[in-house]
């Protein structure tokens, strides 16, 4: 809606209750001009330089949380799972990291004193299979599943303890790895936070996962990690001045 009307566009009928809420709001005026107080967030909103995506899967739901990076700016934004709006919040360069890593509930925890690096491979087919059977009740029964699904009775374990899952992405106009020619970078990873069992790295299928990339039959494979290594891992997500620099050249 912010949008549409820095771009002095029409307001379309379906975004009537949206136009609504912002003149309620105080955000509008009756000439429709927007509070200076937002121009901050809109001019963020309408030139960003980096854009990063934290969707959790947990109990509760989906969430999809961020943030955004411009010129002069940068905001993060939260949800509840299943909730339409978001709550943006300024935030400065030296805590984008941890902002994030608080979306995700990165903490330490006592696999951080044990030895990371353990791997499971399986096929995303048995994955699914193992978690509709956890999400049935049955994860008092991890070796069962296993025999039932065809799975490593290791992959029953850890998901027995399934927290939620999470997967991270960054876009930025610039330099870096790309998923189609003429794109936008792009860098992302999957975890498995699984309470007792830590964390789990989710090295294959390898983040970035475009549409029909992945199917029943794709290979699994994850690696025990630490919160530790996840905090670094999250820093390398996002680009460096130089990366950046490449969209103004």
């Amino acid at each position: 809606m912010l949008g549409l009307l820095v771009e002095e566009g029409q307001v379309p009928g379906e975004l009537a209750q949206a136009h609504s809420e912002l003149k309620e709001a105080g955000i509008l005026d009756a000439e429709d001009k927007i509070s200076a107080d937002l121009y901050p967030l809109v001019a963020t909103l309408m030139e960003p330089r980096v854009i990063a995506r934290v969707e959790m899967t947990g109990p509760q739901g989906v969430s999809s949380n961020g943030a955004v990076v411009g010129d002069d700016f940068i905001f993060t934004h939260e949800c509840w799972p299943g909730d339409q709006e978001s709550e943006y919040t300024p935030a400065e360069p030296e805590t984008l990291v941890w902002a994030l890593a608080r979306m995700v509930d990165l903490h330490r925890d006592f696999t951080d004193a044990t030895d990371s690096g353990e791997e499971i491979v399986s096929t995303m087919g048995a994955l699914d299979q193992v978690i509709a059977r956890m999400e049935a009740g049955e994860f008092e029964e991890p070796e069962a599943v296993a025999g039932v699904v065809g799975s490593p009775v290791r992959l029953a374990e850890v998901l027995a303890q399934l927290n939620c899952m999470w997967r991270m992405t960054v876009v930025w106009q610039g330099d870096g790895p790309k998923l189609n020619a003429g794109g936008a970078a792009v860098s992302a990873l999957a975890v498995w936070d699984c309470g007792l069992e830590g964390y789990w790295l989710r090295e294959l299928p390898a983040e970035p996962v475009v549409d029909g990339q992945v199917d029943a039959s794709s290979e699994l494979k994850v690696r025990r990690t630490s919160a530790k290594e996840l905090w670094q891992l999250i820093t390398d997500l996002l680009p460096d001045g130089s990366q950046l620099a490449a969209k103004s050249a």
